[in-house]
């Protein structure tokens, strides 16, 4: 279960607006705002990469399908290893009954 949120979507989405319409830097918009400065721009850096003004960092949709094929390849490589052992496991069965 996540953690949940220290600042409302709402407020973080309108520091993001306010940094990118003002041209502020980041620290007095989270000040004036009241959140903290690297939570912001964390959110900043998020919507530029989003917005392709940022090709250095992964866009939130890179960022999900890397996460899916993580867990994807998590999930094929524990059923590999069951395969395997359920091979091992029947070609025993199957060598000791041809010794007898």
């Amino acid at each position: 279960m996540p953690r949940p949120k220290k600042y409302p979507d709402e407020l973080m989405e309108r520091g993001v607006r306010l940094v990118f319409e003002s041209g502020r830097p980041i620290a007095r918009v989270a000040a004036d705002l009241g959140v903290h400065h690297e939570a912001l721009r964390k959110r900043v850096r998020r919507a530029e990469a989003d917005s392709g003004a940022r090709t250095d960092l992964l866009s939130t949709a890179e960022r999900e399908e890397i996460r899916r094929l993580r867990k994807e390849n998590f999930e094929l490589r524990r059923a590999n290893e069951i395969l395997k052992s359920a091979s091992v496991f029947f070609a025993k069965e199957l060598d000791t009954d041809r010794t007898k």
